[in-house]
């Protein structure tokens, strides 16, 4: 009963447009009020309880150095480096393109953040060689999504503290899908390349690649920073983000120079803006989670799950199908923080590793973020473009079919996703 009324709730406050946020916690908040013995001033302890966890730290010091890496002007440098490597293939600056937001996903942990950097100058670039706008709006939306599978990702550390698995072994699990999946894009944008006769850039010489990659470097030595500072034991994940964001700000100030001390304050508080509203999201999502641990929803699904005799190829379906309508419609770490906890303990039992459940939960969500009608990655590629939203969606829709096979191949090979984390012994 208690957990009909708090799902019923629920919808009908997302229903009558009560953003995400409101809605997860004015439900959990009611049903404590109206079924828990506890008093309505445990509210406010719980509320900060459920969000006090040292992993979480990590999210606002992403998103800094993300902000401080967009405004810093190495989005450019990376696509000037993806052209200079790719550049000359036939459709290169559209598959430099996909080679940009690989590398700015491996800095920001952002997708949104990902699309808005590398669209807003690699679209204008594609467009002035010839290439037709919603082509390039569509490749650039749904490789932005590489945003939250290639390490660091601010949604893995989101499922890492829910779940209270290791964020490193996450960030390793997610490397080689990361790159499958831009293998793959960039081998579709070919072959449609070809077919369209789509124009391609002049091969750079060795002294004008040696230069993009100089210009480069300091962006790309943050990927050795955080993956080899975690994997080394240098620091923790939640440290990583730290070192990070100070690096970050170091380099767009005093290497490219590219901003002026006066624009710090701008930077951080856009940053903080966003750290506020993801923030608010997971505490008031963690609040609903602990509504359905108390009422022991999870311990009783699983229960059902072994009961009904459900096998590990059959529970994965049911997952993906859940997760895709709930991407099409909610915030990925909202969807994380109220259904890992309910999957995550019939996962164990049914003998799937929780590393590749979080992958296959990360890849699902990168779909929801290019579904209608909430994916936010068309909104922003909307905004770069000056596309119409509707537009921009079909011009997303052939690429998003790539995803979906891609969703099958990582649910169903589990070597892609935790291969890697056992060769470097992290089992």
């Amino acid at each position: 009963m208690t957990v009909l009324f708090l799902f019923l709730l629920l919808f009908l406050l997302m229903f009558i447009g009560v953003p995400i946020a409101i809605s997860l916690g004015l439900a959990g908040s009611l049903t404590i009020i109206l079924f828990s013995p506890d008093s309505v001033r445990s509210l406010a302890i719980k509320l900060f309880e459920t969000s006090e966890h040292y992993t979480l730290l990590a999210i606002p010091f992403f998103l800094l150095a993300g902000a401080f890496m967009t405004t810093g002007g190495v989005a450019r440098r990376l696509i000037d480096f993806a052209n200079a490597c790719v550049g000359h293939i036939r459709g290169g600056l559209a598959i430099a393109a996909v080679l940009a937001c690989m590398l700015f996903a491996a800095l920001s942990g952002s997708s949104p953040a990902t699309v808005a950097a590398v669209g807003s100058i690699a679209i204008a670039g594609m467009v002035r060689s010839g290439y037709p706008q919603a082509f390039g709006a569509g490749i650039v939306c749904n490789a932005g999504t590489l945003g939250i599978l290639i390490p660091p990702s601010i949604v893995m550390v989101v499922y890492a503290a829910a779940t209270e698995t290791s964020v490193g072994k996450l960030f390793m699990a997610g490397v080689v899908p990361g790159v499958v999946l831009g293998l793959a894009l960039m081998l579709a944008i070919y072959v449609v390349a070809v077919k369209k006769n789509l124009p391609a850039l002049p091969r750079a010489t060795l002294r004008e690649w040696l230069g993009a990659a100089r210009k480069a470097i300091w962006g790309l030595l943050l990927m050795l920073i955080i993956l080899g500072g975690i994997y080394s034991g240098m620091f923790t994940p939640t440290e990583a983000a730290a070192v990070a964001a100070v690096y970050s700000a170091f380099i767009a100030l005093f290497v490219y120079k590219d901003m002026r001390v006066s624009e710090i304050p701008k930077v951080l508080l856009e940053s903080a803006k966003l750290s506020i509203m993801l923030m608010f999201i997971i505490a008031n999502a963690m609040l609903f989670a602990h509504v359905l641990t108390t009422e022991q929803l999870p311990q009783q699904i699983t229960a059902w799950v072994l009961e009904a005799g459900l096998t590990p190829i059959a529970f994965l379906l049911v997952v993906n199908l859940v997760l895709l309508i709930a991407g099409a419609f909610m915030e990925p770490s909202a969807i994380i923080l109220i259904l890992a906890p309910i999957l995550f303990p019939i996962a164990v039992r049914l003998g799937i590793d929780p590393i590749h459940l979080g992958i296959i939960m990360v890849v699902n969500l990168e779909i929801g973020l290019v579904t209608p009608p909430v994916g936010l990655n068309l909104f922003v590629t909307s905004a770069v473009t000056g596309l119409p939203v509707t537009g921009t969606i079909r011009a997303a829709m052939p690429w998003l079919m790539l995803l979906l096979a891609f969703l099958l191949l990582v649910t169903y090979v589990p070597w892609i996703s935790l291969a890697l984390p056992e060769w470097l012994g992290m089992s």
